[in-house]
């Protein structure tokens, strides 16, 4: 398949928008191409490999693995996506970014696979078969993969991983996974394979995945069964089928749903516990030094900023739940900006009684909803706006994040809060803001 590739001086920015323009759909579901291309590379993994699919939840998940194995003394390797600041941020060995040589030269390898396979690779396909040559290529002891917005379909499953992690099972994306959590449970039990550990922990997990580990004999962990946790308000423990983990401290990443993820990678790690023996300290340490951006993360300073990738009802139910445990706040701004394909009626449900003034923007992307349309949906939602100075409801809208932070700043009292979240850009673009020297 002809298309325009790339000299050797190429950057890896001239790279990644070749490969935004190149593909006609974002979002091309299915295996074939990237399987063609695959067979023209050898990709062999050293040490066992983790996948980790679910509506939310994984890329706590992943990091948490990533943090306890790295202190346990094992060179690790991350596949976690989407990036907020620096596309390096999606390939990780041994916690550090890849520099931009490293993909330069791993794309080059894919950009020849996929001339021999004749065959054109979405954005998505091309960087997630070059980060996985390069992890397979990297002489690591695990790898971790960060499974996309399916599972069965998803590039990364061209991978058998010796361990499959599904989290939280929700609607989501339900154009292409169907509507129900019964079909959803289906794609991303796509992931197991026969005889290998499959690890749920959905709490209720749809009856599709429980009769698709079945039916392949994938050995099946669900959360209440194989594996559980305790705690009180100083520590937790986790218990699984033969092994025990007491006394813990809780992981650095707030929030309500966070035991659960963490649970998910003590089930992976039991499992694995042969290959990579971890001990006590190391769980303990791992926890508690475990870090990933935007998973409601509090930024320090007045007024309090809370990031928050959340981008549909369950996660912006987490999100609620997590804001109400925070204490008094006078009043609460909200910086959203969200794609037109979310359920964006279900996320406002979960956040209006949450939110006093909503600063609505636009993001760069066609998918995206414009701001007057996220302010149409508020007022749907009974959220009324009034522009008194006084007010104590308002919606405003903006042309951009970095904008609508800005405003949300101003305005806010050093006891108030702010809150960003609805998509990963809008949540990246009030990083940037903030990095370029705006608190």
């Amino acid at each position: 398949m002809q298309q325009k590739t790339l000299g050797p001086d190429a950057t890896l920015a001239d790279w990644l928008a070749l490969l935004e323009a190149r593909h006609p759909q974002a979002i091309d579901m299915g295996l074939e191409r990237v399987v063609k291309a695959r067979q023209q590379m050898e990709i062999n993994f050293r040490g066992p490999v983790i996948s980790v699919a679910g509506t939310n939840g994984k890329g706590s998940t992943c990091a948490m693995l990533e943090s306890i194995l790295m202190r346990a003394g094992y060179k690790v390797g991350l596949y976690i996506k989407p990036h907020f600041l620096h596309f390096n941020e999606r390939a990780r060995i041994g916690g550090v970014p890849v520099d931009d040589a490293v993909l330069i030269a791993v794309f080059q390898t894919v950009e020849a696979a996929r001339i021999a396979a004749d065959v054109s690779l979405t954005y998505f396909e091309f960087t997630t078969l070059a980060i996985i040559k390069l992890l397979a290529d990297a002489n690591l002891d695990v790898t971790i993969l960060e499974v996309g917005l399916g599972g069965r379909l998803d590039a990364v499953n061209i991978i058998d991983a010796d361990v499959a992690i599904v989290t939280s099972i929700d609607i989501d994306h339900s154009a292409y996974l169907g509507d129900t959590r019964e079909a959803i449970g289906f794609e991303k039990a796509g992931i197991f394979r026969a005889g290998k550990t499959a690890i749920c922990s959905d709490p209720v997990p749809p009856q599709s995945l429980i009769d698709h580990a079945d039916a392949i004999g994938a050995d099946l962990w669900l959360m209440g069964r194989d594996f559980n946790y305790t705690g009180d308000k100083q520590q937790w423990s986790y218990g699984g089928r033969g092994q025990r983990r007491n006394s813990l401290a809780y992981p650095s990443l707030r929030g309500a749903n966070q035991l659960l993820n963490a649970s998910a990678a003590l089930a992976a790690l039991e499992a694995l516990r042969h290959e990579l023996p971890v001990g006590a300290q190391e769980v303990r340490t791992g926890l508690v030094m475990v870090d990933l951006p935007a998973r409601f993360q509090v930024m320090p300073g007045q007024p309090l900023v809370v990031l928050d990738v959340a981008h549909n009802p369950h996660a912006a139910a987490a999100l609620a739940q997590n804001l109400g445990n925070m204490g008094f706040h006078p009043y609460t701004y909200a910086v959203f900006g969200a794609m037109a394909d979310k359920d964006i009626d279900g996320i406002l449900a979960q956040m209006k009684g949450h939110v006093d003034h909503w600063c609505v923007t636009d993001l760069p992307l066609p998918r995206a909803a414009t701001a007057q349309q996220l302010k149409d949906k508020l007022l749907d939602a009974g959220v009324a706006p009034e522009f008194a100075s006084n007010a104590e409801r308002t919606i405003e809208l903006f042309a951009n994040p970095a904008e609508a932070y800005a405003n949300a700043h101003r305005r806010a009292g050093e006891n108030d809060r702010i809150v960003v979240f609805g998509s990963f850009l809008t949540v990246a673009a009030v990083m940037e803001a903030r990095k370029s020297g705006f608190h």
